[in-house]
């Protein structure tokens, strides 16, 4: 490349002594499920690509940038987190967080062509900026089993099984270890969602009974209806967490209709959730879920 080429408009230089096309970066919509975090994996997945043409053969993407590159529902930082084995220097180039890390802390593998921490390391690395809700919502999506289009369960898709996770804590001492301590024993496989998530962590903190998650749905002849997200198989209550493609997607619509009919039909009773009774309808308003399925619940038998 001549340096007039390399000064041509149509590159973007988002490192020094690194150029990539301009437009590289999403510009597509995703309207669904956890469409946010998609787009926002994508971009970062340019970013990291991009760097990595710049750094050292020993170092490897860590912390929050290795976790949505994951695949994790997190927002993006600031910096690209870029760890290397202590002793080894830290790197230092702007729009670069870089970080040592004691080897018996990590393993590295590659994904997509980059150095990554593995989920298990990577999560563990997160104890010592996010809050003990976020670490598990973090976990909780790395060790939950992903289905196929058709609907069955993909062990082989998991990031991460929760020994994994454990064994992570337990590698040695780290910033944020008590964090880490506290929300291994939250993390459970089969939210799908960090709505899911926060919602099971409210209930439980009301006293609401531990529930299923991640269930196939069958009636009486074992005719399959569908799947829900959380079930309370002693009471026959099912409790649907439903993101706004629920509501704008016409097929979903149509999907969720018939299905809703069918698990009355076979004597469940349904509560659907939205974001605003998860997480309240505006700020400083209370969440109304938890006390939404508690009433459902007792009046179907449960006593608390």
């Amino acid at each position: 490349m001549t340096p007039g080429r390399l000064r041509a408009k149509d590159l973007e230089r988002p490192f020094h002594g690194v150029r990539i096309v301009a437009g590289a970066r999403s510009r597509e919509s995703d309207a669904g499920p956890l469409g946010a975090d998609r787009l926002a994996r994508a971009d970062l997945l340019v970013e990291a690509r991009a760097i990595a043409k710049a750094l050292p053969p020993h170092a490897f993407f860590t912390g929050r940038t290795a976790a949505i590159l994951l695949g994790a529902p997190l927002a993006r930082g600031a910096e690209l987190v870029v760890g290397v084995p202590a002793p080894a220097r830290a790197v230092r180039r702007r729009g670069v967080h870089g970080v040592k890390v004691a080897p018996h802390l990590v393993h590295v593998i590659e994904r997509e062509g980059l150095r990554l921490a593995s989920p298990a390391s990577a999560w563990a690395s997160l104890g010592g900026e996010l809050s003990v809700r976020d670490v598990v919502v973090v976990g909780d999506a790395l060790v939950r089993i992903p289905r196929t289009d058709g609907g069955r369960p993909d062990p082989g898709a998991r990031l991460a099984t929760i020994d994994q996770l454990r064994h992570a804590v337990d590698a040695g001492r780290r910033v944020g270890i008590g964090a880490l301590r506290e929300a291994i024993s939250h993390i459970r496989v089969g939210s799908a969602s960090p709505l899911e998530t926060e919602y099971r962590l409210d209930a439980l903190a009301a006293g609401l009974p531990e529930p299923e998650l991640d269930v196939e749905i069958r009636d009486a002849s074992g005719r399959f209806l569908g799947i829900t997200e959380i079930v309370h198989r002693a009471q026959r209550v099912l409790v649907e967490v439903e993101g706004d493609h629920h509501r704008t997607s016409p097929a979903q619509w149509d999907r969720d209709i018939e299905k809703y009919g069918a698990y009355v039909a076979a004597g469940w009773e349904v509560v659907r959730l939205t974001a605003r009774h998860i997480r309240g309808a505006c700020p400083g308003a209370e969440p109304r879920a938890v006390r939404m399925v508690r009433d459902v619940l007792m009046r179907r038998g449960w006593h608390p």
